[in-house]
């Protein structure tokens, strides 16, 4: 499998500004009076971000800069539409020139369709798919919490609609932030499950673009990038949190991540990974940690090349690229990182069982958009016989 190095036109596209770094924070004021003369700021965040006085102190910052500003924490995991609806509905009833999110993913997706919905007067589930935002939302300011969505960085949000057990895709330009602030300071309390799961989604996020079939030069160096930072660190912030090289290179390799995807798309794991989220509430990391060894062992005989890179890169193979061992070295790790930051493989824990079996996978197969960057095509069979690998 080669990469889109051919005749097919590929693009690239991210966030307005970044700024990173340790303490990275305290560029926020600064920034913000760069880009605009702000007075009517929200906050969407989470709970805990707020109990530990984060948020208060942004505030007061805004404040002292003439910004008012209001909080909303309403922002659920793996929010749904109607959850987007309530949440919007309190924002929308006041003024707000300037939207500031700063949680996981979550939150940072939410943030993004806030910004849209406010200018775009229509509802969310309208929004569903590709380019259907017409007009440009308002400043948005991501900075986040967690190293595995890469939402800062990308023209995606995603959504839960609970009657179709599915979660869906809201692709559009217009979801691009003006800022994103990367400081790992903020990370260094995560507990180690999240620690665990957004870094494996993250991981899932870097090998699915560099093995899509709209792989290309662009996607490629951001995601091999993001393979090394992960492969090299996820381990040290999983048993060290408060290790802080560890969490800033878990950031920057989430955020290439993002961006790698946003230029290559991902493919069968997140495919397969949207129902179980949908119907069982598993969470998106942990979903992709249990689906990504099965997918690539599925893909392996049209990825050896490129499985080969990721192995080198990763530190876990030195032989040939186009070798099973290479490709097998990948898997084994995958393996070696769930079992030992403790993410289940059996998705009984989760309450599915056989019987589940085929109404997940026909919900798995009309996720055509991921399906498409898939290298090896994936009827519903070998959806329903990935699945079964995990109900041992």
């Amino acid at each position: 499998m080669k990469a889109n190095h051919g005749f097919v036109p590929y693009k690239f596209q991210t966030a307005g500004n970044i700024i990173a770094g340790p303490n990275a924070i305290t560029e926020l004021i600064p920034q913000i009076n760069l880009q605009g003369n702000f007075r009517h700021a929200v906050i969407v965040t989470q709970p805990s971000l707020k109990a530990m006085g984060v948020i208060d102190r942004i505030a007061d910052e805004l404040k002292q800069a003439g910004i008012a500003s209001r909080c909303f924490t309403d922002v659920k995991p793996e929010p749904t539409i109607t959850n987007i609806r309530e949440v919007f509905g309190l924002i929308a009833a006041d003024p707000v020139d300037l939207l500031i999110g700063i949680g996981g993913g979550s939150v940072l997706d939410a943030t993004k369709l806030f910004s849209v919905l406010l200018t775009n007067p229509v509802d969310v589930r309208s929004l569903v798919g590709a380019d259907l935002v017409s007009r440009p939302g308002i400043p948005t300011v991501l900075i986040p919490t967690t190293s595995g969505t890469g939402s800062e960085v990308t023209p995606n949000s995603i959504v839960t609609i609970p009657e179709q057990e599915l979660k869906v895709g809201i692709i559009s330009r217009h979801l691009l932030p003006m800022l994103v602030i990367i400081d790992p300071v903020l990370t260094v309390s995560l507990p180690q499950s999240i620690t665990a799961a957004t870094g494996m989604d993250a991981f899932t996020h870097a090998l699915e673009s560099y093995i899509s079939n709209k792989a290309n030069p662009i996607s490629d160096m951001f995601a091999l990038e993001s393979i090394r930072l992960i492969a090299g660190n996820l381990l040290d912030a999983y048993h060290e949190g408060s290790h802080l090289e560890a969490r800033e290179n878990m950031l920057l390799g989430s955020m290439y991540g993002g961006m790698a995807l946003s230029s290559a798309g991902t493919a069968a794991v997140h495919a397969l990974a949207y129902p179980l989220g949908g119907k069982f509430n598993i969470s998106h990391g942990v979903a992709n940690s249990m689906l990504l060894p099965h997918v690539m062992a599925y893909n392996m005989d049209a990825i050896h090349g490129r499985l080969g890179h990721v192995a080198r890169v990763m530190g876990v193979h030195e032989g040939s690229g186009e070798s099973t061992a290479a490709s097998e070295s990948v898997i084994r790790r995958i393996y070696e990182w769930t079992d030992e930051m403790r993410i289940p493989q059996d998705l009984r824990v989760f309450g599915v069982h056989e019987a589940d079996v085929d109404d997940i996978a026909v919900a798995a197969s009309k996720v055509t958009r991921l399906l498409h960057n898939n290298p090896k095509p994936m009827d519903l069979n070998a959806m329903k016989s990935i699945y079964r690998k995990l109900l041992p």
